[in-house]
């Protein structure tokens, strides 16, 4: 028996690890979220300066994270919320510095639909 609940609309699956069968590219993602670490990376062939908030799979089972972009190259403005599935991330690597927000949670993410790890429900709650 699974245990799963709602948080805003969103499915949650509460798994406080890391599982075997998640990518590195996941871990490193997830480890950035625990230590609240930024993340730099190529993706759709551009560099991307990210804090991951919200990290699990999304409806097709894919693994991804919900990031707040705040520098590196865009195809628009720069800082806004970014969507990225991991298996198409290359070249990622953590590095101090300050964590980024973004300013608006009026929306519903649409991004995570089993969330691993949230930033705001899992780190910060526990402080």
């Amino acid at each position: 028996m699974s245990f799963v609940m709602v948080i805003q609309g969103t499915s949650y699956n509460p798994r406080w690890h890391a599982t075997p069968m998640q990518s590195a590219t996941y871990t490193l993602f997830r480890n950035a979220i625990l230590g609240e670490q930024q993340v730099i990376c190529d993706y759709d062939s551009r560099i991307r300066e990210l804090c991951p908030h919200i990290i699990g799979t999304n409806r097709r089972g894919e693994e991804v994270v919900l990031a707040w972009q705040f520098a590196g190259e865009s195809s628009g403005p720069l800082p806004q919320w970014r969507c990225l599935k991991l298996a198409g991330v290359r070249n990622a690597r953590t590095r101090e510095g300050r964590w980024h927000e973004g300013g608006s949670h009026q929306t519903t993410q649409t991004c995570v639909s089993d969330i691993d790890l949230d930033i705001n429900v899992h780190v910060r709650k526990l402080r």
